[in-house]
Order: structure tokens, then C-alpha cells, then sequence
């Protein structure tokens, strides 16, 4: 399965590694372009100049480790597409050109389902995709999620619940199902 991961659930660090944890997995293969990696750096401004080095950094070791995930859209492709929001219409072109299965976005609203049908793309929500990833894959989700929870507990020095990080990141579904 072809996922385009939209920069809206690239942006949050916990989201975003368990996303690309799954994807280390081989549970599904991303697919992102460099347009979509620069508007997840650029997202970080509001946290500080520190936050966007690091997401270039972290841009730079995503597209090393999931070389295949880059994708441009092709040409004059853009130009026949209508979104809602016009500066989405990228994400939607390169879904097309790599023959993607999926969007992942919070943005439900500026990929309407009719328009993604005409190009048999899905939008799903990054919560319902990880659950359905999950209820497929129950070890390896959960095994990913641990990983990224010990890890944001050691950086953060807090304790961190699973059920909390989850909530944190608008996993409640995904939440509910590893906290059973």
C-alpha cells in the first residue's frame, strides 16, 4: 500500500515516528515530495529556529531511509486538479503520480472524498489508518508505539502513560486499543 503522508502528520514528532516506524516495518510504503518535506520544516518556525534545523535534519534522514518515498508530481498534472484549498493540490498531484492508495492528513476537509474517488486515492485520518495498521499488526504497532513512547519519556524526563501520548498526538483510537 502507497501512502502519502501530508506535512500536517509529519510535523509532530511522536506522530511522525510512529508513522515511519510502521513504514520501517514494511506495513505500508510513504510517499512524500519535497514540497510536503519543506512545509513540515517550515510548520516548525513557530517553535524556533533550533526546531527547524532538527526537522531538516530529520527531513534529510527520512528521505535517506525511504529513498523510494520521494515522488514529484508530474508535469501539468497540478493544473487540472481543484481543491478547496488551493495549496494542497500538490499533495493530491503527487498521490496521483505515484499511484497512491492513500493521503494520510488531518485536513479532511481540503481533500473531499468525490474528488480523491475520481483517482481511487483514499483520505484517511492518521489515528483510523494506525488503528486499522494496528488491528492488522497488533504486535508490530504496539512494539512501534512502545519505542516511541520510551523515547519521548527519556527525552522529556516526565513519565508518559500511553494512553496521554496517544491523546497528545490525536491517536485516540489507536490509544484506546493498546491501553485494552
Amino acid at each position: 500500500m502507497r501512502v502519502v503522508l501530508d506535512a500536517c502528520v509529519l510535523y509532530p514528532t511522536v506522530l511522525r515516528e510512529i508513522l515511519l516506524g510502521v513504514a520501517r516495518a514494511g506495513l505500508y510504503d510513504p510517499v512524500w515530495s519535497d514540497r510536503i518535506l519543506r512545509e513540515w520544516v517550515l510548520a516548525t518556525a513557530k517553535i524556533g529556529p533550533a526546531a527547524q534545523e532538527i526537522a531538516r535534519g530529520d527531513a534529510a534522514l527520512a528521505k535517506a531511509a525511504f529513498p523510494r518515498a520521494l515522488q514529484e508530481a508530474q508535469p501539468n498534472i497540478e493544473a487540472k486538479l481543484s481543491l478547496p484549498d488551493a495549496n494542497d493540490i500538490h499533495v493530491l498531484a503527487v498521490a496521483i503520480s505515484a499511484h497512491a492508495d492513500a493521503i494520510v492528513t488531518f485536513n479532511a476537509q481540503d481533500f473531499p472524498r468525490p474528488v480523491l474517488a475520481e483517482w481511487q486515492i483514499e483520505r484517511r485520518d492518521p489515528d483510523g489508518f494506525l488503528w486499522e495498521l494496528h488491528s492488522r499488526h497488533p504486535q508490530t504497532v504496539a512494539q512501534i508505539v512502545e519505542g516511541v513512547r520510551a523515547t519521548a519519556q527519556r527525552l522529556s524526563g516526565q513519565p508518559m502513560p500511553i494512553k496521554a501520548l496517544m491523546k497528545r498526538v490525536q491517536l485516540h483510537r489507536l490509544g484506546k486499543a493498546l491501553s485494552a
